[in-house]
């Protein structure tokens, strides 16, 4: 079986190490600041601001993991940022493999970000908005797309609904991941705590990803927040366990029935209606 990637967001070569050792697929740079305060205002979210210093920093650390870089929206330059032109090309220049477009709205806005990438690095779509997923047929025929992850928690918030896994039980996420999947293209969605954390719990997500045919999802602040969990060997432990554990369950779990994995789905709709309030 092919197993999903696996993303932690990070700019401290010591913690990204540690990550790679552990199976961490690719190690995540968040250079998205442009207009996400305002968007995610009051909620507990996290504005990494990394760099492109940081960018060449984890190239120097890293040396089986990718290193995938999230830029800012299209944008021309503005009065603390390169357009976007500069920012990719500062980005490739500094080592990125992948470079994630987030909160697009336009067919054109995808264009731009695949003639400017022109192929020197994996392009990977940050689906978000709810204008993204309505044209979601339109942006599949834009050739050079080699990655969509559906971004779970600026559309939720966009869609006014409570809880982000709303989106899963409500159909949204298999609707969109089965059109990109019919055009060849790997997705995924939303990110992942430790199997047993989370509002909904880890475990249930992870079986969610291998029912839909998911390529790839974020390891979630909560799985290992090294703001908090400073000591290194307490994080190696952290990393080591947590993702051998979640590997384990995807490998049990893509070798189960399709009634193991519908009596999951039907669980994670209970759970979210109860969470949300909601009756999906």
């Amino acid at each position: 079986m092919t197993m999903m990637k696996l993303m932690y967001i990070t700019n401290k070569p010591a913690v990204a190490r540690i990550a790679e050792d552990a199976g961490v697929d690719w190690i995540f740079l968040d250079m998205e600041v442009i207009g996400k305060a305002f968007r995610q205002s009051g909620l507990d979210t996290v504005q990494n601001h990394h760099t492109i210093d940081d960018i060449k920093r984890i190239r120097k650390t890293i040396s089986q993991s990718k290193l995938l870089v999230r830029i800012n929206p299209i944008h021309d330059a503005l009065e603390n940022y390169p357009s976007s032109k500069n920012e990719i090309e500062a980005s490739i220049d500094a080592g990125a493999d992948i470079l994630m477009l987030p909160y697009f709205k336009t067919v054109e806005e995808v264009k731009t970000f695949i003639h400017l990438v022109n192929g020197r690095a994996k392009t990977l779509l940050l689906l978000e908005t709810v204008e993204a997923a309505n044209l979601i047929d339109e942006i599949l025929e834009v050739p050079g797309i080699d990655m969509i992850h559906l971004g779970l928690n600026d559309m939720h918030l966009e869609l006014g609904k409570k809880f982000m896994f709303e989106l899963l039980a409500d159909g949204t996420v298999e609707r969109l991941g089965d059109k990109i999947k019919a055009k060849g293209i790997p997705f995924g969605f939303g990110g992942i705590a430790t199997l047993d954390g989370g509002a909904l719990p880890g475990s249930m997500v992870l079986k969610e990803h291998v029912r839909l045919g998911s390529s790839m999802v974020i390891v979630s602040r909560s799985f290992c927040n090294t703001e908090i969990i400073t000591d290194l060997n307490e994080v190696k432990r952290i990393f080591d366990t947590g993702i051998s554990d979640l590997r384990a369950l995807e490998k049990e779990t893509s070798q189960a029935d399709a009634a193991y994995l519908e009596e999951n789905r039907k669980a994670v709709v209970a759970a979210v209606n109860k969470i949300a309030g909601t009756n999906y």
